[in-house]
Parts: C-alpha cells; sequence; structure tokens
C-alpha cells in the first residue's frame, strides 16, 4: 500500500489571507526544514545544520519510501511549516493500517494564523484517505501549548509515551 501516487500541491488560505502552498518536500527545501528543526528549543539541542549530509540522507530515505511522506507548506519561496506523515501496516486492531505525524514545525512568524490546523488536519484526510483506522503522534511533556492545539483539533491525550535514545551500530 502506497501513501501516494506522490503528492500533488494543494493551494490554500490562512485565517490572515495569506495563501500557501501544501506539497511534497524536494531536496531544495532541505535547508530550510532543518532551519525549523534547529529553531525550536528542543532542537535547539539535538539538531545541528552542521552535517547536512544526515538530512539529505533522511530525505532521500524518506522520499524513496511509499510509505512516508515530508511535507512543506510554502508561501512564495519560503518554506513555512513541514511535517512527515507514515503509514504503518501492523497486526493490533485488526490488521488496521495507522499513520504517524512527526515533527510538526511551524515557522514562529507564521503561528496563530491557522497553518498548523491546515497542515494537520490535512494529515488526517490523507490519513483517512489511504484507509487507516487511526492517526497518532507524540508530543514533548514539555509542549503545553501543542497540547492545547492537538486537543482542539479532536486528538485525545490517552496513551503515555516512552522513548529510548540509541547510539546506532551500524
Amino acid at each position: 500500500m502506497a501513501i501516494h501516487p506522490r503528492m500533488t500541491s494543494m493551494e490554500f488560505d490562512l485565517i490572515d489571507g495569506s495563501t500557501c502552498v501544501l506539497r511534497e518536500a524536494v531536496a531544495s527545501d532541505l535547508d530550510s526544514i532543518v532551519a525549523l528543526l534547529v529553531d525550536d528549543p528542543l532542537g535547539a539541542v539535538r539538531e545541528s545544520a552542521d552535517d547536512m549530509d544526515r538530512y539529505r540522507a533522511a530525505l532521500e530515505h524518506i522520499s524513496s519510501d511509499p510509505r512516508n511522506l515530508q511535507v512543506v507548506a510554502v508561501h512564495g519561496d519560503a518554506v513555512v511549516a513541514t511535517l512527515q506523515l507514515t503509514l504503518i501496516p501492523g497486526l493490533a486492531r485488526g490488521g488496521a493500517l495507522r499513520a504517524q505525524i512527526e515533527a510538526v514545525r511551524v515557522d514562529g512568524r507564521w503561528r496563530s494564523r491557522g497553518l498548523g490546523g491546515v497542515l494537520i488536519r490535512w494529515a488526517i484526510d490523507e490519513a483517512a484517505r489511504q484507509g487507516c483506522a487511526l492517526v497518532q503522534l507524540t508530543s514533548d511533556v514539555s509542549r503545553t501549548d501543542a497540547h492545547r492545539f492537538y486537543t482542539r483539533l479532536g486528538f485525545v491525550d490517552s496513551h503515555v509515551g516512552y522513548k529510548m535514545q540509541l547510539e546506532p551500530t551500524a
């Protein structure tokens, strides 16, 4: 099951009258995407634009995987938001397909304009279109504003998440 045929662009208006385009990320977006990841209180300590080769390889991997999609919202030539959507096949829930939303970032200058809501609603709609029975995401416990945002969009704080930092061996 593929998450695409590769995404087609979608134009949308924000509550302030700005127009943006939602589309699949391409290699030329990478510097802007990494800048969004770095320009974040948590990302500032775990992301670095010093080694773009890692990010380039990751974007190539995402782009070549039919179950993954890196999306950007663009205003003019500027990337103003991004997220990754991943389809996960599984046996649980009767063999249900689920969608995972990851690395949601909106440029600070573009917050409170409705952009995050458009981005997340698109991901929810795409997950449903792909036949997913569930869409899920995680959010760091320190992101209380994000938690209120996700609750407003209909997400339920129903699980406790755990993560373990690993040092790759390969």
